[in-house]
């Protein structure tokens, strides 16, 4: 504000996607991977995940609408998620990255296991999974918001979480033995 107790915008960066990106980038948000099973079996790295609501239990996530996993997820009208622990970078990396296999075959380099209420793949020693049905989707630009209803969810054993800051990978402990409770 100024002297007059107006409002004066500070110089602010044009917003294109190049410039947005950067800005995200200086908020750091877990690492999840997620799955889906069925005719279009798909796994892939996200970070546009979070709570929605405890009562009912609701998360989302976001997801391009030109992505793979965008088809699962709309196809298998369920899905799932594994939060990735700090000693998961490579899993992280691995889904992300489009030359993997297609299909079931890209889950023959990580250790899983058929989620019990959905099929969707669910990543060993992650920090905690989810199984969700599809409960709602919204147009939101170039990508889809997925509510998903979850229906199931563990916490794994491991203290240390992955991150994604500035960029790149990063680990975070809570710092106490209780889970952070």
């Amino acid at each position: 504000m100024n002297k007059n107790g107006q409002f004066v915008p500070v110089k602010t960066m044009e917003t294109r996607p190049a410039s947005l990106r950067e800005v995200m980038a200086a908020f750091a948000t877990g690492v999840t991977v997620l799955t889906a099973a069925g005719v279009r079996c798909h796994g892939m790295t996200a970070n546009a995940f979070t709570s929605v609501s405890l009562d009912p239990p609701l998360v989302l996530c976001c997801v391009a609408r030109t992505a793979r996993m965008h088809d699962a997820i709309t196809s298998a009208r369920c899905f799932a998620v594994s939060l990735l622990g700090a000693g998961q970078e490579d899993v992280a990396r691995y889904f992300s990255d489009k030359r993997r296999p297609r299909g079931l075959g890209q889950f023959d380099a990580v250790g899983w296991t058929p989620g019990p209420h959905t099929g969707a793949p669910l990543l060993s020693d992650s920090l905690g999974w989810l199984e969700c049905e599809l409960a709602e989707s919204y147009a939101g630009g170039d990508h889809s918001v997925f509510i998903g209803r979850v229906l199931a969810s563990n916490r794994g054993a491991g203290q240390s979480g992955l991150v994604f800051f500035g960029g790149g990978f990063h680990q975070v402990t809570s710092g106490n033995g209780d889970r952070g409770k």
